[in-house]
């Protein structure tokens, strides 16, 4: 009788240490090791990204600036890879057996069960040469997509590029962007990257085994489409723009024209550019490295990126501030010699005026006459008193969109330079310079700096007779043509309108018969400033 109980227990033992095993490995494969769960996974299920086409751009004429091509990448999920000719295989693809051995190196790094993109953006044609022999090479797929595509080649800067993903953007992106996705990287892909980018969809496909598609997993009930990104209509023209770009051929500048009424700008010129087109597709990488390395840098934005001293464009404004706080009026004259005497420097004059008043002080741009207006308003309360005088002055400045962002709808947007009073305190010592130390400033010059945005900006408030609409390169967004609001507001620089009539005289002046007659085209009425 004990024997038999001691065989039961004996018995009991060992079934019951089975079992602890049994579930011990279930349990590591399914918890602890989830590789298992992973590769009964991808074998039974393949989830694949439908990836949207993004949204186009058009001009204000809706000509097309910004188009999608289609091209193709290649995944690999490198469990499934089996043995095949990697000769044959570089040879379809166009790449080096170096290349290869990278390509694959990463793949494996990113996941050995999950696929990834091998190669990117193969045309129609190298598709279709590998498409024929695809089968030839387990484990690699291929998964259409849409790239970027310019027809006209213009205003490179405005739309900006896109480009791969890094660590640092899907990161930030809070799982939203996998590697080998793309975003906008500058310009308004950037800008409207949410908008431009559409929603991805995904289709749940059943596989064997082998890879071997098996048709849809329940028949797609959890399968979401792609919804396409929203298209936008600049304000450029695309006209003008082309004629910009053409003026500024073989020079370094910018180019900028505004609407005033609307604060849409229609032509948006940096030089040197470049072809867009030069940014996508397998060349890509080699083009943007030579880009960089250039030493005239195509890839600035300089309508809203470039410093440049305003110059006598800035004397309008400066004339309006001083309109404004009741230290001259438009009949207040000074005598020009030829030039101005700042304690012992002297401001040169291009011209001799003899005795000048407003209207004739901006036609002929005499410094002189700058000169002893911001004189004026920097002693307005006295020599001991012209670090508030420069607050004030400083402030006034600001409002016209001068030392601060105009907002536009662009990133990377830079602010200009109104020098604070503490960086003269740092260069003279505190109280120790006057008007006569910084006069400089009264033709645009010194430590003024300002993006070509900005000075256009100065005339369009000037044409408006005290206000702008915030600049914008957007007018409508998708089908129904939604305008941001912010881009109807009116922006007050707080200066009576009728201080602009006699500002605007003088600039009529300079065209008809002034510094800027050169420009001037018959049967239409121009006014302008000269700046250097």
């Amino acid at each position: 009788m004990n024997s038999f109980f001691e065989r039961r227990y004996i018995i009991l033992g060992i079934f019951i240490f089975v079992m602890l095993m049994l579930i011990g490995r279930l349990f590591y494969i399914q918890v602890v090791d989830d590789k298992y769960l992973a590769f009964a996974q991808n074998n039974v299920l393949k989830r694949i990204i439908k990836y949207p086409d993004r949204g186009a751009i058009l001009d204000r004429n809706n000509k097309i600036l910004v188009q999608n091509e289609h091209v193709y990448d290649i995944l690999v999920t490198p469990k499934r890879v089996k043995e095949f000719d990697t000769v044959q295989f570089c040879k379809l693809l166009q790449i080096d057996k170096k290349g290869f051995e990278q390509r694959w190196e990463k793949a494996k790094k990113y996941s050995y069960f999950r696929s990834s993109v091998f190669e990117k953006q193969l045309s129609a044609r190298l598709y279709n040469s590998f498409q024929e022999r695809l089968s030839e090479f387990p484990g690699f797929s291929v998964q259409p997509r849409s790239v970027r595509s310019y027809p006209d080649s213009v205003a490179a800067q405005f739309l900006g590029y896109i480009s791969e993903v890094n660590d640092k953007i899907i990161e930030k992106s809070n799982g939203y962007y996998n590697p080998g996705d793309y975003t906008g990287i500058s310009g308004v892909e950037k800008a409207y990257e949410t908008v431009l980018r559409g929603q991805r969809g995904v289709e749940n496909s059943l596989v064997d085994s082998r890879g071997v598609p098996k048709g849809k997993y329940l028949n797609g009930m959890y399968d979401t489409a792609a919804v396409a990104g929203e298209r936008l209509i600049s304000s450029l023209d695309i006209r003008i723009q082309k004629l910009g770009e053409k003026l500024m051929q073989n020079k370094v500048g910018s180019i900028v024209a505004i609407e005033p009424s609307t604060g849409e700008i229609l032509a948006f010129v940096s030089s040197p550019t470049y072809d867009p087109n030069e940014l996508v597709g397998r060349e890509r990488g080699n083009n943007i490295s030579a880009m960089y390395k250039n030493p005239y840098s195509p890839l600035l934005i300089r309508p809203i990126q470039a410093y440049y001293p305003p110059g006598s464009s800035f004397k309008p404004l400066s004339a309006l501030i001083a309109l404004q706080e009741g230290i001259i009026t438009p009949q207040t004259t000074f005598f020009c010699a030829g030039g101005y005497q700042a304690g012992g420097h002297w401001v040169n004059c291009e011209h001799y005026d003899g005795i000048t008043n407003l209207r004739k002080g901006i036609s002929q741009s005499c410094n002189a006459y700058f000169c002893n207006v911001l004189n004026k308003v920097l002693n307005q309360s006295g020599a001991n008193h012209t670090t508030a005088s420069y607050l004030t002055w400083k402030k006034d400045v600001n409002k016209f969109g001068f030392g601060t962002k105009l907002d536009v709808d662009l990133p990377n947007e830079r602010k200009g330079l109104v020098p604070a009073p503490a960086r003269y305190d740092r260069i003279y010592g505190k109280n120790h310079w006057r008007a006569n130390t910084i006069i400089s400033m009264a033709i645009g010059q010194g430590e003024l700096l300002a993006t070509p945005l900005q000075m256009a900006n100065i005339e369009c408030t000037i044409a408006n007779k005290g206000f702008y609409y915030r600049p914008h390169l957007i007018k409508a967004v998708g089908d129904k043509d939604v305008i941001k609001p912010e881009f109807k507001e009116k922006i007050s620089v707080e200066i009576d309108s009728s201080y602009f009539e006699p500002v605007i005289d003088g600039m009529q002046d300079v065209v008809d018969h002034g510094t800027a007659d050169a420009s001037k085209i018959p049967g239409i009425v121009m006014c302008g400033k000269t700046g250097t």
